[in-house]
């Protein structure tokens, strides 16, 4: 049985930092690339950044120099650190998991999490 559990979302002000966490189950996580999307209400599910099965990154260009994901497959875990961040960051993030490695549109990936409220206030 599949599960990825995100937590850590929550309400901070404008220039803050919160940190992400998933943890995955049921997978061979150290093969997979793993990866956080975000959607906004009324938009769609958009990558915010991706690392592969040996810690390649890629961020979206909103959030490059702002947030950093990283993994720890002793934990079957994935993290993403957010700093500085805007009200535009405002979204539900998704933990999401590929089995055939970095990808950028949602379809493409296997396995999702049922999100985690992060909302950033002026």
């Amino acid at each position: 049985q599949v599960q990825l559990v995100e937590s850590g979302g929550g309400w901070v002000q404008a220039g803050g930092s919160l940190n992400l966490s998933c943890v995955a189950s049921g997978f061979t996580f150290n093969t997979y690339a793993m990866a956080w999307f975000r959607q906004a209400p009324g938009k769609d599910r958009a990558l915010v950044g991706a690392i592969s099965w040996n810690e390649n990154t890629n961020y979206a260009r909103a959030v490059k120099g702002r947030f950093t994901i990283s993994r720890d497959n002793a934990k079957n875990t994935v993290y993403l650190r957010m700093n500085s961040l805007k009200p535009e960051d405002t979204a539900a993030y998704y933990c999401a998991a590929s089995r055939s490695g970095i990808e950028y549109t949602p379809a493409a990936y296997d396995y999702w999490g049922q999100g985690t409220q992060v909302t950033v206030s002026s």
